[in-house]
């Protein structure tokens, strides 16, 4: 029972030796200890208020990056309009060029056949009075008194002449 209710003496001197190391405590390791504490306190509150700034500033970063993303999009889709419009523009100058260039061969070849068909026709007329004129001659030549005998004359001097 003796460790149950101790002596007054042992008692006294663990109370004395509490109190001298409570003082010794408090005037040599206490004021470290609070100013250890202390920093410790400030330095977590500057993290705190750093990763606040931080958090702060990421968020307006990611906002202007967002922002900067939407302008090049923007800037994408306009280039690619005036790029289309440019291709559209190109496509239908080149058709024209190519319609009127049709046109132009079209013509120019109209013009070649009608020159060629002037120059058959002419040459056709040049024949014809040729033949003419030899039916002619002949006819003369021959004078013949008789209209039916002139006339089969005629028709045996056609069958004789070849066409070219």
């Amino acid at each position: 029972m003796d460790l149950l209710s101790p002596d007054f003496g042992l008692l006294f001197w663990t109370v004395v030796i509490f109190l001298l190391t409570f003082l010794i405590l408090k005037k040599f390791a206490w004021k470290p200890i609070l100013k250890t504490l202390d920093d410790r306190e400030k330095g977590i509150a500057d993290s705190i208020a750093s990763a606040e700034k931080i958090k702060a500033e990421m968020s307006h970063l990611k906002a202007e990056h967002e922002h900067v993303l939407a302008e090049a999009k923007a800037e994408r889709s306009r280039i690619l309009k005036e790029a289309k419009e440019m291709k559209d523009q190109i496509v239908g100058e080149a058709r024209e060029q190519a319609k009127a260039e049709a046109r132009r061969i079209i013509e120019d070849a109209q013009g070649a056949i009608n020159n060629q068909k002037m120059a058959a026709l002419t040459e056709v007329k040049n024949q014809v009075g040729h033949l003419v004129i030899e039916v002619a001659e002949k006819v003369l030549r021959r004078e013949l008194s008789d209209q039916s005998a002139q006339q089969q004359y005629i028709r045996e001097l056609t069958k004789d002449i070849e066409l070219n």
